[in-house]
């Protein structure tokens, strides 16, 4: 596994070029994106996603269609998404980049915004993988406010009844939903419990801690049969503006001199 020291450099680089990007365009959603961030390097440079010759061989599918955008910088770094497309990106110059991800974004599997289908269409996919005998993973991230769609959990019958070995399920709890906390609003009990029940190889762990995601997701990637990691993180993690508050959602105005300030934390968090 990558050093500490790395996951730390990346996750500074990626968490800047991000901000960046929200401030340039004044919209997005920073909250959701920063708390899966973590987990995204974890996947893409510890290559339990493979990429070869700028193909990736393996699908990623954001069910949280908001956050897709923290893919981009990632896709960019490692040669699937060109340089040009992401520096454009804001500029009024031409980009295939949108802010809900589509399936013309290279090493972007599916359109998604639209909450609760990503689980029926990742096990879709490697269910049909598996008919073909393609070697294909297909890793489905969701989040905990997608447990309030049906949709979500009719897919958790499929995905059992088919006992897909090739679907990794992560779950982003970050404790805030758009309308704030989900135990305000309608609470979802024991999460682990209830997916464990269909049958679904479940565990959790913290979402920021590259080394225990790096050993959780290596020893789940082995089971043959279904899994999910539930992640624990922290909404907007990195920026002190936005962390655990559930406004920040949406991308919130703020100034030049609030956006140098924050840019200035974030450099010394992850310096220490």
């Amino acid at each position: 596994m990558k050093s500490l020291k790395f996951y730390k450099k990346k996750s500074y680089e990626i968490r800047k070029k991000l901000f960046e990007k929200f401030y340039i365009l004044k919209e997005g959603h920073p909250g959701s994106v920063f708390s899966i961030l973590d987990v995204l390097l974890i996947i893409y440079y510890e290559k339990f996603v493979r990429i070869r010759k700028k193909k990736v061989l393996d699908d990623v599918i954001m069910s949280k269609g908001h956050a897709t955008v923290a893919q981009y910088p990632i896709l960019a770094d490692l040669g699937v998404i060109k340089a040009k497309d992401w520096n454009n990106w804001g500029l009024n110059n031409f980009t295939n980049l949108k802010m809900f991800g589509n399936n013309m974004i290279p090493g972007i599997k599916t359109s998604t915004g639209s909450l609760g289908h990503g689980v029926g269409l990742g096990s879709g996919i490697a269910y049909s993988a598996y008919k073909n005998k393609i070697n294909k993973n297909v890793f489905i991230i969701i989040s905990e406010g997608e447990l309030y769609e049906g949709s979500t959990w009719e897919s958790f019958l499929l995905l059992a009844d088919l006992n897909l070995s090739n679907v990794f399920i992560i779950l982003d709890v970050n404790k805030n939903i758009i309308l704030g906390k989900p135990k305000d609003c309608l609470d979802l009990g024991n999460i682990k419990k209830k997916i464990q029940s269909f049958n679904i190889y479940t565990e959790e762990c913290d979402g920021h801690n590259y080394k225990i995601l790096g050993n959780k997701i290596k020893k789940l990637f082995k089971l043959k049969k279904p899994k999910c990691l539930i992640v624990n993180t922290v909404k907007g993690k990195g920026f002190q503006i936005m962390e655990n508050k559930a406004n920040w959602h949406y991308a919130n105005p703020i100034d030049k001199k609030t956006f140098q300030i924050s840019l200035d934390k974030l450099k010394k968090k992850y310096d220490q």
